[in-house]
């Protein structure tokens, strides 16, 4: 959905693919052959390059099955381990999204609003303003803010941390991409901004707003959004890595406030399937709200068809029909997640970023095919 940015470059950037959940006529096939697809379409990421992979698929029935290949450890050679928690990256947008949404329920804030009306002074210069930039353009991309992203040195803010503001003010000494609504652009600063915004009308930090409306709801064991400082993976967990001049280097300890509410959640497939599923399943948000969220527009991710909504993606899937989902990159970690309505779910998950070659094209079609392999 993206093309690599330089190995100094942070990336938290979304990706994304997938739908059905399917039968057969023996018990016997029903379980082997999906897995083997599945399996199949890791062996080949591995083959073009990722240390590792797995691919966690959940079927309507509740029942959640992985696979895995290559390695999580380099060093140790040891297996990919089950259960990988890893960082989700630009999954936490969605999640965002969700919370605002939920307050947009409350009555505490207006999606067509000006983001100057809630965060006054915060967006203005260069030629950006934020009497001009709504809420809704925000979490749509369709801003025109700079991706402050593409400015972020990750050797330089890897152990330092960031505030949110220090984030936007990277975005907005920039001038806007285009006048906003006018067209579409990704960038990480309008989450920020979006988590900035959740803050200020609830009082509590984008993380304890996400855990107790998402997180503990929905019984998410393993996913947080963890505060500056808080470097370290919980285990069990793959080592993340990153292209650095002939080789790869061990990325999987970094201070997670450089992405922030743009991207730093943690999270693993199994819970990733729960929470997609949930929300197109309408646990999460009231039908009014859902409706917004899944008002998409075309984006131009890399995918034909694929369009963007609130936080959220449509995308066609080689079987037929779409999926919602949204996927991330994040220097060590690209993760695809998505589901479709009371169907499957399904995450995919390798242990670098940037990632090699053919392989952002290998992560889409794995997450694919654990939609359609029957």
């Amino acid at each position: 959905m993206r093309k690599s940015l330089p190995g100094k470059k942070i990336i938290a950037v979304s990706a994304l693919v997938a739908l059905l959940a399917a039968t057969t006529a023996t018990p016997a096939l029903a379980v082997t052959k999906p897995r083997d697809e599945v399996d199949n379409a890791l062996k080949t990421l591995v083959r073009d390059g990722v240390p590792g992979a797995q691919a966690t698929v959940t079927n309507t029935s509740g029942r959640t099955w992985s696979e895995r290949e290559g390695v999580g450890n380099i060093e140790t050679g040891t297996p990919f381990p089950h259960g990988s928690k890893f960082r989700a990256a630009s999954v936490t947008k969605t999640f965002v999204a969700v919370v605002v949404l939920q307050l947009v329920a409350e009555g505490k804030v207006r999606l067509d609003t000006p983001i100057e009306e809630y965060l006054p002074g915060l967006v203005r210069g260069n030629g950006n303003d934020g009497t001009k930039i709504t809420v809704r353009q925000l979490l749509q991309h369709t801003s025109g803010l700079y991706n402050y992203v593409r400015d972020l040195d990750i050797d330089k803010w890897r152990h330092r941390g960031a505030e949110p503001g220090e984030l936007v003010a990277i975005g907005l000494a920039h001038p806007p991409l285009f006048a906003p609504g006018t067209s579409w652009s990704y960038s990480n600063t309008n989450y920020v901004i979006a988590g900035m915004l959740i803050e200020k009308l609830t009082g509590r930090s984008v993380a304890d707003e996400i855990d107790g409306r998402i997180v503990r709801p929905l019984g998410l064991r393993d996913t947080a959004l963890p505060p500056r400082g808080d470097e370290r993976l919980p285990f069990p967990h793959a080592r993340g890595y990153t292209p650095r001049g002939t080789g790869l280097v061990d990325f999987t300890e970094f201070d997670p406030s450089a992405a922030g509410a743009s991207g730093g959640l943690v999270s693993t497939g199994e819970d990733l399937n729960r929470f997609f599923g949930a929300l197109v399943d309408g646990r999460l948000l009231k039908r009014a709200q859902l409706t917004e969220m899944q008002r998409t527009i075309p984006a131009p991710v890399g995918i034909p068809g694929a369009e963007y909504g609130l936080g959220i993606a449509s995308v066609p899937l080689s079987c037929g029909g779409r999926f919602w989902g949204h996927g991330g990159n994040i220097v060590g970690f690209a993760n695809l997640s998505g589901a479709v309505s009371h169907g499957r779910r399904v995450n995919v998950v390798v242990n670098q970023d940037p990632l090699p070659g053919k392989a952002s094209d290998d992560l889409a079609k794995a997450l694919d095919t654990g939609f359609c392999a029957r």
